[in-house]
């Protein structure tokens, strides 16, 4: 018998028999894509290790490749298998709402982890865990206008933006952060030109590589995370372009030692491990009937070559 359907009747039985062992709960996961960079890849292993961790827990664990199709089928197949909950890791935020509905309409409470899904599907999720992506681009925004008025250019410098998959939910938030909050903070910066990463540093790079190639002023670069900055860099280094401003969010290993080599200038410390761990607990929060706020984010600090020293370079 499902978990959720045996907690009414538990209290009465547990009355009866005196002890009992505790009712195994049975959570499905549908990653976004584990196979694109070291975050999704830590972040699974954590998982399965948080899991393993807990005698009461029990876990199908699934990626969907960053297919939207088969992680529609992947919710399918958890709904069939009768899972307790499902924790899924949108890889769109507007196309997976109708599975997201179907989990909900048959009495599967739904986790969404690291990014959400759109407005729309709000109803039919039980909590959302992970970063505050509309906060991190704000908090990209503002390390880059510090640097900037250190610098003394914070009244002429112009930027180009590297943003992560269309469609995303993070990347959408991410952008719309730093684009809301840089005019507040720092109105006579410019934000030039603006192209998608993909979440990937080959392209990224390439993105880069074209941006040089258009403009012959580049003050700064924000990416959408560092996987996808750390081309940037790389494109800025082969063409001799030096002194760029270079500011990310997921503070990946290759961010943090070029912050390291005064490359890159500054982050969003994001554990992968943190998330994982919290996504898990939010579905067994939720599962043993304990109050869950919907929004159930963890913090997220900004991190430059100026307070590095305060955090662990990420193992990711």
């Amino acid at each position: 018998m499902k978990l959720r359907h045996i907690l009414a009747a538990s209290t009465a039985f547990l009355a009866l028999a005196g002890t009992a062992s505790a009712e195994t709960m049975k959570i499905g996961i549908t990653q976004n894509n584990v196979g694109v960079d070291s975050y999704q890849t830590t972040y699974e292993k954590a998982f399965i290790a948080a899991a393993k961790a807990n005698p009461d827990v029990e876990t199908v664990v699934l990626d969907a490749g960053g297919d939207v199709a088969r992680q529609i089928a992947q919710m399918e197949d958890l709904i069939q298998q009768d899972v307790d909950a499902i924790i899924i890791w949108p890889t769109n935020g507007e196309a997976v709402i109708p599975a997201v509905r179907k989990a909900h309409q048959a009495g599967i409470p739904v986790i969404v982890t690291n990014s959400n899904i759109a407005e729309a599907g709000f109803d039919f999720a039980a909590s959302f865990s992970g970063p505050d992506n509309i906060t991190q681009g704000a908090r990209a925004a503002e390390i880059m206008c510090d640097k900037f008025k250190d610098m003394g250019i914070d009244g002429e410098a112009r930027v180009v933006h590297i943003t992560g998959q269309p469609g995303y939910t993070t990347a959408i938030e991410r952008a719309k952060g730093f684009e809301d909050r840089l005019p507040e903070v720092c109105p006579d910066v410019t934000v030039v030109d603006t192209q998608p990463g993909d979440w990937n540093r080959e392209k990224s790079q390439q993105v880069m590589e074209a941006f040089l190639v258009k403009y012959d002023d580049i003050d700064g670069v924000y990416a959408g995370d560092d996987n996808m900055g750390v081309g940037a860099l790389n494109a800025a280094k082969a063409a001799g372009r030096d002194g760029i401003i270079f500011v990310g969010a997921t503070n990946f290993a290759v961010g943090y030692e070029a912050m390291a080599a005064g490359d890159y200038w500054g982050s969003i410390y994001q554990s992968p491990v943190d998330d994982a761990e919290a996504a898990l607990q939010t579905a067994i929060d939720v599962l043993e009937g304990k109050e869950v706020p919907f929004l159930n984010y963890f913090d997220t600090p900004k991190i430059t070559q100026d307070n590095m020293g305060e955090y662990e370079k990420p193992v990711f």
